[in-house]
């Protein structure tokens, strides 16, 4: 069994497995990649990043999702 970390998303603390990438975390939390945006520890981190970005104890998330609408 993987060693869990927990981390703060949005104000809340969650728990995944260590060395989870960042679109798989956003995968677990059941939002779609491509309709949000990230601050990553309190800089907007670049979709080219998101792959090689794994998640770690004590990170701080910042997840907006984007909503259509008319």
């Amino acid at each position: 069994m993987a060693d869990q970390i927990t981390l703060q998303v949005n104000g809340e603390l969650r728990t995944c497995d260590s060395k989870t990438s960042l679109p798989n975390f956003l995968a677990q939390l059941g939002l779609n990649p491509r309709l949000v945006a990230v601050e990553y520890n309190g800089e907007i981190l670049h979709r080219q990043f998101w792959e090689q970005t794994e998640m770690q104890t004590d990170d701080r998330l910042e997840i907006v999702t984007i909503v259509g609408g008319g």
